[in-house]
């Protein structure tokens, strides 16, 4: 009947060598088509051995088709055994033979519905030509190189994969769908022109019911078929929003929290938003197969009718699925901060602060769609004297593509307020807690609703945990609690956490220190730096794993024989290095945490002339000082520092100004820099030459802030001294113990009466005239108690220890060791 034109399918169309280009594609297009054929519905054996004739048949009028689906189904499995024969006859390994019987046996499930076979063949040549056009396209723009770009985890591969195959099962459902509804027409054609007709015959009436029910059982199995599909369908879907909610969307959140308190991990939507933007196409694609089904169903229904048992369960189910999907996909991109502010989660009433919400599943039918809503602790804990606080300012925003670079779904509140509720004085509540006001949580709520295809869902989503203060004294304070919280909480919502404050690990609190340099000047903390800080915090131990720090010991109470907690002590020295020491400390220059006694082991072993940076650790607010190495005539190492520069100083004189223009006068009263190779070995000019200013000695821009050219000189032997936080006394090689608020060792001064008066000088001969000198004084202990180098510049009673109208060149102090090189006048 319709045979005599089914010649015209077996011919090879000429030109057509889809699949030898396929084959000679770069790999990573090569990688594509082995993730297309990766499943079982068509294998890529079959594929490659029958290629040309593959691509010579007309696929999409066998779909459409059933004789014509038939015809090629019977020849394909002609061509399959033909080929069997060649492996047969070319000695070809036994696996090639069983596979190709093995393939044949899995193509006679498609006896019944070959046009079925056919419409997976025809999706796959499509999606092969995709593969050509992406590959042809990438050769066009070779110069932007646009590739594929790799994915970071196994996992993120994984997801990649399956959402690949995701889209290509609804993809072939969407094909299923097309020939469920032309099978139904077909079936309604014939059925209601028999109805027309008729007829009486019993035979012919008898003839045309066996039709119209094979047609029928067909359109049954069509169904049946489908409506199975869809379920595997919808366990892959509810699969890959496990991984994306419960995993992926997690270590998001959880990167987010670290990178909050300086961590460098990447918080970067836009990969999730394709995956979850990709997952809600496929449910609503789902949806609209469901609709089709309904609508068919509508049409032409019967007893046993799948659809109308199956459909309502997989509604629900979809429905369901998509709701959880919105729900995750609600997040805040941005969390609260203050453009001023120390850092994110800190807010300060009657401050401006920012906050960015975003939508991850991005269809541009939602643009200006969405209006999200600003409040306030929503759930806010039943504790006496909770804060209750008010949101002003535009707290109602549409969510839209125009405020986010990558063109995602945003809503960025930029002028937001916060100002406490007066009436009532306070929460009231069945909690009697004491939280200072830098312990007390609030979150920040955000609402909005979705609304498309007839689905309607309410969305929120919380800030996380951020502390209000009223005065910019309590930041230093606050930032210590946002700090313990992300670096310890896995519960986002526990605005009780410090009520029942968790210790932390020193591995936890190292690592969380590390990021505050590491996001302050982009160099964090070394070991050697972690293991001195470790030492400072616990004392000498094997092994600091094991160590425990709690929340009052790093923020409430005072250090050892100090008047500051630690996070006052190292925040004081972020904030100085932030501010005046950031290139160097950038460049390793400065080592800074390293204890005294371990500065003197390391220069100890150096040539003269070696020095070191190091942080102060008694002074409150940060200091950093400098020590070196000299040799006595008999070869002894003999180490000497210089008080702490504190950052007031740092204000006026640049500390690698400071370091290039030091000097000592040594016996013969010859002044000299004594600061020649930067620990371990680099040349001073080649650490902080590139720094200096042009200008140097009376010509320097900073001599105009230094009121003398006084200098001291300690003609003692090394100073060796414990850190003042575990010792009230502090060691002098050759002399006893020492006061940490005294000079060298037997003699004491307080810092109110230094230098001490009565001590006259002439101006030096201009052959020994040392020019403009940086003041400063050799010492001793690292104390408090010393004042520091402004404070001596500022003492009103400095300079009644010299007598102009003498002519006196040069005198020994009345301090022993020390010797001052005094100018007639003070500088302007």
């Amino acid at each position: 009947m319709i045979f005599h034109t089914s010649l015209e399918l077996f011919q090879v169309k000429p030109g057509m060598a889809q699949w030898e280009k396929l084959r000679q594609l770069e790999s990573v297009y090569l990688t594509q088509v082995d993730e297309l054929y990766d499943g079982d519905a068509f294998p890529m054996d079959v594929r490659h051995y029958l290629a040309h004739w593959i691509e010579g048949q007309d696929w999409d009028r066998a779909a459409r088709d059933h004789d014509v689906a038939m015809l090629l189904f019977q020849v394909l499995l002609e061509n399959l055994d033909i080929q069997h024969s060649r492996f047969v006859q070319g000695g070809e390994s036994f696996l090639l033979q069983h596979n190709i019987r093995r393939f044949k046996q899995s193509f006679q499930r498609y006896q019944e519905e070959p046009y079925n076979l056919a419409n997976i063949i025809q999706w796959f040549l499509v999606k092969e030509k995709e593969i050509l056009q992406n590959a042809e396209l990438a050769e066009q723009v070779q110069l932007l190189q646009v590739q594929q770009s790799p994915m970071e985890t196994d996992s993120q591969r994984n997801i990649e994969r399956k959402m690949t195959d995701l889209k290509n099962k609804v993809q072939c459902m969407e094909h299923t769908v097309k020939c469920l509804e032309e099978q139904q027409d077909e079936f309604d054609f014939k059925y209601q022109t028999h109805n027309m007709e008729g007829t009486t015959n019993e035979a012919e009436k008898t003839e045309q019911m066996k039709v119209l029910q094979a047609l029928l059982n067909r359109l049954d199995a069509s169904r049946k078929s489908m409506l199975s599909g869809m379920g595997v369908l919808l366990d892959g879907v509810e699969e890959l929003l496990c991984v994306l909610v419960r995993e992926e969307l997690v270590q998001w959140q959880r990167r987010q929290q670290k990178a909050c308190i300086g961590a460098p991990d990447s918080t970067c939507l836009d990969q999730l938003e394709k995956w979850f933007t990709t997952e809600a196409e496929c449910l609503f694609q789902v949806r609209k197969f469901l609709k089709k089904l309904e609508e068919l169903m509508g049409k032409v229904t019967y007893d046993q009718d799948p659809v109308k048992k199956q459909k309502p369960a997989l509604q629900k189910r979809v429905d369901s699925l998509l709701t959880s999907l919105l729900k995750s996909a609600f997040v805040v991109e941005t969390q609260p901060s203050m453009p001023q502010g120390k850092g994110p989660l800190v807010l300060r009433t009657n401050l401006q602060f920012s906050v960015k919400t975003r939508f991850l599943v991005k269809f541009p039918e939602l643009n200006h769609a969405m209006k999200v809503n600003v409040s306030m602790d929503r759930e806010a804990p039943l504790v006496k004297g909770y804060r209750r606080f008010n949101v002003l300012g535009t707290s109602s925003k549409a969510l839209n593509m125009a405020e986010s670079m990558s063109g995602g779904m945003v809503a960025d509140f930029r002028h937001l307020t916060l100002k406490e509720q007066k009436s009532g004085g306070g929460g009231k509540g069945i909690h009697d807690l004491s939280l200072s006001v830098t312990e007390e949580l609030h979150i920040i709520n955000f609402n909005t609703e979705f609304l498309l295809h007839d689905m309607s869902v309410s969305l929120e989503t919380s800030s996380l945990p951020v502390v209000i203060i009223s005065n910019s004294s309590q930041q230093q304070s606050a930032w210590a609690s946002i700090l313990w919280f992300n670096m310890l909480c896995l519960e986002p919502k526990n605005l009780l956490f410090f009520a029942n404050c968790p210790a932390a690990t020193w591995p936890q609190l190292g690592e969380m220190l590390s990021w505050q340099f590491l996001s302050s000047t982009t160099r964090g903390l070394e070991s050697n730096q972690l293991d001195m800080i470790a030492h400072k915090l616990f004392g000498k131990q094997q092994s600091y794993d094991a160590c425990n720090i709690s929340w009052t010991k790093f923020s409430k109470e005072n250090v050892p024989n100090t008047n500051f907690t630690f996070w006052v002590w190292f925040d004081g020295i972020l904030f100085m290095v932030k501010s005046h020491l950031e290139n160097l400390w950038k460049d390793g220059s400065i080592m800074g945490f390293v204890s005294k006694g371990k500065e003197k082991t390391l220069l100890k072993k150096k040539q003269r002339g070696t020095f070191l940076l190091r942080f102060s650790e008694s002074i409150r607010d940060g200091g950093i000082t400098f020590s070196w190495v000299d040799y006595s005539p008999t070869g002894e190492p003999d180490v000497r520092s210089v008080q702490p520069f504190t950052k007031v100083d740092l204000g006026q004189i640049p500390f690698h100004e400071i370091i290039r223009n030091f000097q000592i006068l040594e016996e013969e009263n010859v002044p000299e820099n004594p600061l020649l190779f930067l620990y371990p070995d680099t040349p001073k000019v080649e650490a902080f030459g590139k720094y200096y200013t042009e200008k140097s000695g009376a010509d320097s821009q900073y001599i105009k802030y230094i009121k003398t050219k006084l200098v001291f000189v300690s003609k003692e032997n090394t100073l060796e001294a414990k850190s003042p936080m575990y010792s009230d006394t502090v060691e002098c090689e050759g002399s006893g113990p020492m006061n940490p608020r005294y000079g060298l060792a037997g003699e004491a001064f307080e810092p109110s009466t230094f230098p001490p008066s009565g001590i006259i000088g002439d101006p030096l001969p201009p052959e020994l005239s040392p020019g403009p000198m940086f003041s400063v004084a050799m010492l001793v202990p690292d104390e408090d108690q010393n004042p520091t180098l402004q404070e001596f510049f500022n003492d009103p009673n400095m300079y009644d220890c010299v007598d102009l109208s003498d002519d006196t060149t040069f005198l020994e102090g009345a301090l022993p060791g020390l010797s001052f090189i005094a100018p007639l006048q003070p500088c302007e």
